[in-house]
């Protein structure tokens, strides 16, 4: 008996293999869909949600992404109360929203608000494709112009980061009005001396993309972030040509000149607090 008790501690003390991973109690493995191995899921966690062994960036939330960039205690959330209606009466979407809401602790999907990085002040906007697949509502649409609206009398920098697959079709040209409203908030911004930081995740896409994602000073992504305007079969068969394997890839927007630079999760904190130190005020543009 004592034999079998010592067995079962060492399955559990070391990273089982595919076959006996329904032995394993769920949430302590994660499989990592680029490079399939398994590991113990807080070891992701601790590296940012990047795998130890291939460097894939597994998706954050907004609450996690906040706490691996803004200084502790620092962000004060603006405009949460703000929740989407049912303008167009779509079938099922309140009961859709409703749903994520409860999923996610989010009323949508996006959280915008003011911190400090290292010390240094900015209002930060985060996007989460938990919540409906942070498709851009009239909601959405709001809540970032008025972030922009608070960096401009803050006047401190803007800093956004985007997953999403476009406007939200329940929401119709609603929706799409959302692409006008945001771009417009950034350049009366921009033309105030704003700064503005766009730093793209996976998936950026859509009307996402066409719109405020791409209007930074500074336009970053992650590795690996599929972003683009339509999809690829779509493309595809418009062109009637066979795009390359790492099309829409942020590494090819980066070679093609469409990114400034692709920034490891690990290495984004200390990045743009570099970029916010040389632009503080009183050390040049704001």
């Amino acid at each position: 008996m004592l034999k079998d008790i010592f067995a079962k501690k060492k399955k559990y003390a070391t990273i089982p293999s595919e076959n006996a991973k329904n032995d394993v109690p769920e949430g302590i493995l994660t499989k990592c869909p680029k490079c399939k191995k398994i590991v113990y899921t807080k070891e992701i966690h601790k590296n940012l949600k990047v795998c130890p062994g291939c460097g894939y960036h597994h998706p954050m939330n907004a609450q996690e992404r906040i706490g691996s960039l803004a200084d502790e205690g620092s962000f004060k959330e603006i405009n949460r109360e703000l929740t989407s209606g049912n303008p167009l009466s779509f079938p099922d979407y309140e009961e859709k929203v409703e749903k994520d809401r409860v999923k996610t602790g989010l009323n949508e999907a996006v959280v915008t608000g003011s911190c400090t990085i290292e010390g240094h002040k900015a209002v930060l906007t985060i996007m989460d494709s938990n919540f409906r697949m942070g498709s851009m509502g009239s909601v959405v649409g709001e809540k970032i112009a008025a972030a922009v609206k608070l960096a401009e009398q803050q006047q401190v920098p803007f800093i956004i980061f985007t997953a999403s697959g476009g406007a939200r079709m329940q929401e119709g040209v609603l929706s799409l009005m959302q692409m006008a409203k945001t771009s417009t908030a950034l350049k009366k911004f921009s033309d105030a001396g704003g700064l503005i930081i766009s730093v793209m995740t996976h998936p950026t896409t859509g009307g996402v993309s066409a719109s405020f994602a791409s209007l930074g000073d500074y336009n970053f992504a992650e590795p690996g972030a599929l972003i683009g305007f339509a999809g690829r079969r779509v493309i595809e068969q418009t062109v009637r040509e066979k795009l390359p394997d790492d099309f829409q890839t942020s590494e090819f927007l980066l070679e093609h000149g469409q990114l400034d630079r692709v920034i490891p999760r690990n290495d984004m904190k200390p990045q743009l607090t570099t970029i916010l130190s040389l632009h503080e005020r009183g050390a040049g543009a704001w």
